[in-house]
């Protein structure tokens, strides 16, 4: 969600959120959404020769692909639980496209529908002309890319026929975009009833705000959980891990695309699935929505149990400048912990709050002061306590225990990407295959749905792929 909208200068943080592109859209009214919060352009739709479904499949069927022979994934992997699941993917910059990582490592055909203009405009975000961003590389691996313009019907015509033979479609305009170019959930279901289509916004498909433009922030400030983060007395604290497009927009939407995929193979019928990714920053409050209900209100940020307002449970600076992870909540922890560095006196000061608090939190930053996190490290080595380095992603990129895992994937830093998150037994991911150029696999995908090599000449001719 961090990427520049089309237009805007690289470098530039902030997305127009609106869906347009200055390529293929034009500026839709007020009373169409202006101002809506989309995040990625749709592709276009003018009048244009409809093609003829050739293909013979039933819809919902998977597809065979065919490949190009060139070098990049041809078609989704013969393993994974996922196998055999074809996924029409509108969606650009982070949230849709991270739900789509996750379903395409499970072994996902994801196919990114992307428009004939400027596409994903994740490829170069912070990169000069010609380069893909490690951005756009790390969660768009293992997908395969289309382009189509929906705003000639030839391009309507071709993703509604793709529809027919795909189990998903995820998309992340403002909302009212996706209907409006005639690709929308009743005209994807007429067409393939057992088709599960998601939508990811930021304030959802219904609402006072569904049309607003927002970022993570906006939707973590809306939903009260900007408020209880950052140091006592201090404003709110922003994070570079998007909290709001990764668990509202990437999580949420695989998680109900996953459960909607079980019932329609028991019932022939899929589901539209309306995902905000601010509902789901309110709905994990758990901790917060607990003080709320049982003292009337939530503590100050700073204050509270997990924001530094007790000793057992929080950052300290180590002597050489570096910080350590104290989160000893439990007794037996800290015990362990004041007797490790030798300080049994502070064990009943574990939840000491106000003067108390202060007075205990700054006799542990004198001890750990004494000694580099290095040092400390290497002290508590072995002693159950719960306390960790804060590590930098550098650091963290060569611990043991995420290349043990196989967190960490590619030879060099230049190719360094995530690896999956969640193990299968009896199963190892495959190596991961490059993230596709912008219509790589049009040719392919179309041969696939049964369109004549004439035909895609044709359509190509047109600007339509």
């Amino acid at each position: 969600m961090s990427a520049p909208p089309p237009g805007r200068p690289k470098g530039a943080q902030a997305s127009d959120r609106s869906g347009r592109s200055p390529r293929t859209t034009p500026t839709p009214s007020r009373g169409e959404g202006a101002g809506g919060r989309g995040r990625s352009s749709p592709p276009g739709r003018t009048k244009g020769a409809q093609a003829k479904d050739r293909s013979g499949r039933s819809p919902g069927a998977p597809t065979p692909s065919r490949g190009e022979g060139a070098g990049r994934r041809s078609g989704p992997s013969p393993t994974g639980p996922l196998h055999g699941i074809r996924i029409l993917d509108l969606s650009r910059l982070l949230p849709g496209p991270v739900c789509t990582l996750h379903l395409a490592d499970f072994g996902a055909d994801v196919i990114k529908v992307e428009d004939t203009g400027e596409g994903d405009y994740a490829r170069r975000l912070g990169v000069e002309a010609g380069q893909t961003s490690t951005y756009f590389r790390a969660i768009n691996r293992n997908k395969r890319s289309i382009q189509l313009d929906l705003k000639q019907e030839a391009g309507r015509a071709i993703f509604l026929r793709l529809v027919q033979g795909a189990q998903v479609v995820v998309e992340s305009f403002r909302p009212g975009v996706v209907d409006r170019l005639g690709v929308g959930y009743a005209e994807a279901s007429s067409r393939n009833p057992a088709i599960v289509y998601c939508s990811i916004s930021g304030y959802g498909q219904t609402g006072p705000n569904r049309d607003l433009a927002g970022h993570d922030l906006n939707y973590l400030a809306l939903a009260g959980v900007l408020d209880q983060i950052g140091t006592a007395g201090g404003p709110p604290a922003l994070s570079n891990l998007q909290i709001a497009d990764l668990l509202g927009g990437g999580l949420s939407a695989a998680m109900g695309i996953l459960a909607a995929l079980v019932e329609a193979r028991a019932t022939g019928r899929g589901r539209h699935l309306d995902v905000a990714m601010t509902d789901a920053s309110f709905a994990h409050q758990y901790f917060a929505l607990h003080a709320l209900s049982t003292w009337g209100k939530v503590p100050a940020r700073g204050t509270d149990l997990l924001t530094g307002g007790v000793p057992c449970y929080q950052v300290y600076p180590a002597g050489d400048g570096r910080y350590l992870a104290v989160g000893a909540l439990e007794p037996k922890f800290w015990q362990s912990l004041c007797a490790a560095i030798g300080r049994p006196d502070l064990v009943g000061q574990q939840f000491a709050t106000g003067a108390a608090g202060i007075a205990a939190q700054a006799e542990l930053q004198a001890v750990f002061s004494g000694r580099t996190q290095a040092e400390w490290v290497e002290a508590l080595r072995g002693v159950d306590c719960c306390v960790t380095p804060v590590l930098t992603l550098a650091e963290a990129m060569q611990d043991a225990q995420f290349r043990s895992r196989g967190m960490v994937l590619g030879e060099t830093l230049a190719e360094a990407q995530f690896g999956p998150a969640v193990r299968l037994s009896g199963a190892e991911f495959p190596a991961p295959k490059g993230a596709p150029a912008q219509g790589e696999h049009s040719k392919e995908v179309l041969r696939e749905a049964g369109f004549e090599e004439e035909e895609i000449a044709s359509l190509a001719s047109q600007g339509v792929i």
